[in-house]
């Protein structure tokens, strides 16, 4: 198994700075994000943004063969969802859109859960509780803690819930590649898997299933969903190991009350 790639402190300011743009797309996104758009309209308009607007790449599109500049997961899709003009959105409907990009030689990577028009009760907890699974995760990094503490925090607060934790898919390391070492498991026990040393940088991405864990891919290649038909939520963020904890690169400025809050 590959060595996760410890970044200098002139590296982790690249990545920095790719993070501050991907966190400006998100707040792009939310000043237009409603019913009656089509997850390629989604797609497209980030896509202009990107490129015009940032001067960036959009770091997905051509990766893998994927043809699209992020991922648009409505509903039971756990990830991976691919943008489509029949694919429009309707009240009550629950999406994760998923976003990189890449600036000066780096790759930031987040994903964020959108609520449109009137959403259930049951809907809004699950998304809620995601996005508390992946601050729990985040706050177990810090130099000497393992990926084990991170991926337990996750699945701890997951099933308290009364949710299941996918596990099919994971974080991974993140810089120059898209995908480099570690794998992140959002699951796992306590103390255990790689001790997490400063300048590690990796993302932490937890889909949370509201039935079963079990997962199937559509004929596409692409589309995940649950099998039982049933929510999944998914929320993302770039994070990197510090001296003395963690840095959220890809932090959006709704956020930063969590951290000067001291969350």
């Amino acid at each position: 198994m590959a060595d996760a790639i410890l970044k200098t402190e002139a590296e982790l300011a690249l990545m920095r700075e790719s993070g501050r743009l991907l966190a400006s797309v998100f707040a792009y996104v939310d000043g237009w994000m409603a019913a009656g758009l089509s997850t390629l309209e989604i797609n497209d308009r980030v896509e202009r943004y990107i490129v015009d607007e940032l001067g960036a790449r959009p770091a997905s599109k051509g990766q893998y063969g994927f043809e699209y500049v992020l991922n648009t997961s409505v509903n039971q899709v756990v990830c991976h969802g691919v943008p489509s003009a029949k694919k429009v959105l309707k009240s009550g409907d629950i999406i994760n859109v998923d976003i990189t990009l890449e600036n000066g030689g780096f790759i930031a990577d987040s994903s964020k859960m959108y609520l449109i028009g009137k959403v259930s009760p049951h809907a809004r907890r699950l998304v809620d509780a995601t996005y508390e699974a992946m601050w729990a995760g985040i706050r177990a990094v810090r130099p000497g803690a393992t990926l084990g503490d991170v991926g337990h925090a996750i699945q701890a607060l997951a099933q308290n819930y009364g949710y299941s934790v996918v596990r099919e898919y994971c974080g991974h390391g993140i810089g120059r590649e898209m995908h480099e070492a570690p794998q992140v498991l959002h699951y796992g026990q306590a103390g255990t898997g790689t001790v997490l040393r400063e300048g590690m940088t990796f993302t932490i991405e937890p889909m949370i299933n509201q039935g079963k864990a079990a997962v199937r891919t559509l004929p596409d290649g692409w589309t995940v969903v649950t099998r039982d038909k049933r929510l999944s939520a998914q929320w993302e963020h770039t994070i990197a190991v510090t001296a003395d904890g963690f840095e959220v690169l890809t932090l959006r400025d709704e956020e930063r009350f969590r951290l000067a809050d001291g969350e």
